[in-house]
C-alpha cells in the first residue's frame, strides 16, 4: 500500500509539473494533466513487469490521449496478453481478447501501418484462439495482405507465410474451396518474390527464401497441372474475357510450369488479344516456346524485353529469348539474350548453363582440326562458371553433369600434340563461339 501511495505523489508531481503543456494531450488541459498522471502510474508498473497493476492507468491514459506515442499501443498489446492469461472464465476472456483487437484498430486509426499492424492483430489472435478462431483469424491475414498490396505496403516475410498458412487451414477445414489456395499463393509468392528482390541483407535473403520454400512446399497438394486445369477450365469458359482472371490462370501455370496446357494457350491468346502489354507479350513467347514456334516467340520476346520493368520478368524474359534464339540455331544470338539475364541477376548460374549447352550444340561449326572439339573446352568452362556464381545444390549437379559429358569428348592427347597443342596451354576457340580458354585432353 505504501508503495501504491509513493507511485501515485511520483506521477502527481509530473503531472503538476507538466500542466503547463495545456492541452498537449488531450481536449482539455484537465485531459493533459489526467493523461501523464496515468501514463507515469501505467509505465511504471509495465517497468517492473506488474502487467496487471499498469491496466488501469493504461486504460485510463488511453481514454484521453489515445495518439500520445505509438509505444503506448506496442506496452498495450502486453499489458492486454497478460490480463487475458488472467481470466477466469471464457465470457470474460472473449471480453479481453476483443478488447487487444480494438486496441489495435485504433493504433491504425492514429499511427497508420495499416498492413503491418492488422497482421499482428490476426497472429494474435490465432495464437490466442487456435484452432477455434480460423474462421476469424483468417479474414483478418486476408485483409493485411491486401491493405499491403494496394497500398504498396511491405509486410514482412513471417505474416505472409501465416497467411498462405492460414488458407491452407481454412480450406481444408472446409471453409473455402481450392481455388482460393491457387489464388493465395499467386499473391503471397508474389509478395515474396518482390522482396526477395528489393533485400540486401544476405542473412534476411536466406530467412525469405526459407519462406518461400515452405510456401512451395505447403502448396504441392493443390499444385499439380492437372489440378489447376480443373479448378480454371470452368472459370475460363465461364468468363473468358474476364482479364483479371487471364492474368490469374497465366501467372499461376507460369509459375507452376504448367505452360504446354491448351488452357495456357488459350488464356494466353486470349489475354494477348485483349490487353497487348510487355507482360502478355512475354506470356506469348512463352507459349511460342513450348510449342517450338521459335520465330514467333523471336519477336514476342523482344518486344516483351523492351517493356518490362521488374528485374526478375526481364530476367525470365531474356532466359525465353536465348532458348527461341537457340532453337533458331541463331548461337551467337541465343548467347547474347543469355548473357543479359546474366547481368539482370548475377546469382544466377541457369544463364551459364544454357551458354555451355549452346557450345556444345554449335561445336560441328568449329574448324579446328579435331572435329570441333575445342567448343568442349569453352563449354566446361561456362558449367564451373555457372557453379562458381550459383552454389545452389541444383546448379551444382547440374553443372557437373554437363562438365562429366562434355569432358568425354576432349580430343585425345595424341591427337592434340599432332596439332602441337598440351594440356593447360591457352587456346582461343575458333568461329562463332571465339573464347580464350585452355587445352584438355584425355
Amino acid at each position: 500500500m505504501k508503495k501504491i501511495k509513493i507511485m501515485m505523489m511520483a506521477a502527481l508531481m509530473t503531472a503538476t509539473a507538466f500542466s503547463g503543456y495545456a492541452q498537449k494531450w488531450g481536449a482539455t488541459p484537465e485531459d493533459s494533466i489526467t493523461c501523464v498522471l496515468n501514463y507515469s502510474l501505467y509505465f511504471e508498473s509495465y517497468k517492473q513487469k506488474n502487467y496487471l497493476d499498469a491496466y488501469t492507468p493504461w486504460k485510463e491514459m488511453m481514454k484521453v490521449c489515445p495518439a500520445r506515442h505509438k509505444n503506448n499501443y506496442i506496452h498495450g498489446a502486453t499489458i492486454l496478453k497478460a490480463r487475458i492469461g488472467q481470466c477466469k472464465t471464457a465470457a470474460s476472456r472473449d471480453s479481453a481478447i476483443a478488447e487487444l483487437m480494438n486496441m489495435y484498430d485504433m493504433r491504425i486509426q492514429y499511427f497508420g501501418e495499416a498492413a503491418s499492424v492488422t497482421a499482428k492483430k490476426a497472429y494474435d489472435l490465432e495464437q490466442l484462439k487456435r484452432e477455434k478462431g480460423l474462421k476469424e483469424y483468417y479474414p483478418i491475414y486476408a485483409e493485411a495482405v491486401r491493405l499491403s498490396v494496394e497500398n504498396n505496403e511491405n509486410l514482412d516475410a513471417d505474416y505472409v507465410f501465416k497467411f498462405f498458412e492460414a488458407t491452407i487451414k481454412y480450406v481444408v477445414s472446409g471453409f473455402g474451396d481450392s481455388t482460393l489456395v491457387v489464388d493465395n499463393y499467386d499473391i503471397a509468392s508474389d509478395l515474396l518474390d518482390k522482396e526477395l528482390m528489393t533485400e540486401d541483407d544476405t542473412t534476411k535473403q536466406a530467412r525469405i527464401r526459407g519462406f518461400i520454400n515452405n510456401i512451395e512446399a505447403a502448396f504441392s497438394p493443390f499444385a499439380s497441372c492437372e489440378q489447376l486445369v480443373s479448378i480454371y477450365t470452368k472459370k475460363f469458359k465461364a468468363d473468358p474475357e474476364n482479364i483479371v482472371l487471364l492474368k490469374k490462370i497465366t501467372n499461376i501455370m507460369t509459375k507452376k510450369g504448367c505452360t504446354t496446357e491448351k488452357l495456357f494457350f488459350e488464356a494466353t491468346e486470349k489475354l494477348y488479344t485483349l490487353e497487348p502489354s510487355a507482360t502478355t507479350a512475354m506470356r506469348m513467347g512463352q507459349m511460342c516456346v513450348s510449342k517450338e514456334k521459335y520465330g514467333d516467340a523471336v519477336k514476342y520476346l523482344n518486344d516483351a524485353v523492351q517493356g518490362l520493368d521488374e528485374a526478375r520478368d526481364k530476367y525470365r524474359a531474356y532466359m525465353l529469348l536465348g532458348v527461341a534464339y537457340g532453337g533458331q540455331n541463331s548461337y551467337s544470338a541465343a548467347r547474347s539474350a543469355f548473357y543479359k539475364a546474366a547481368e539482370i541477376d548475377n546469382t544466377k548460374g541457369d544463364p551459364y548453363l544454357q551458354i555451355a549447352q549452346l557450345y556444345a550444340r554449335g561445336s560441328r561449326g568449329i574448324d579446328d582440326g579435331m572435329g570441333g572439339r575445342s567448343a568442349y573446352w569453352a563449354a566446361v568452362d561456362k558449367a564451373v562458371r555457372a557453379k562458381n556464381v550459383d552454389p545452389s545444390a541444383e546448379t551444382i549437379e547440374a553443372a557437373n553433369k554437363l562438365i562429366g559429358s562434355y569432358s568425354s569428348y576432349y580430343p585425345k592427347k595424341d591427337d592434340a600434340f599432332m596439332l602441337n597443342l598440351m594440356d593447360g596451354q591457352g587456346y582461343v576457340v575458333g568461329g562463332w563461339i571465339g573464347e580464350s580458354t585452355t587445352v584438355r585432353t584425355r
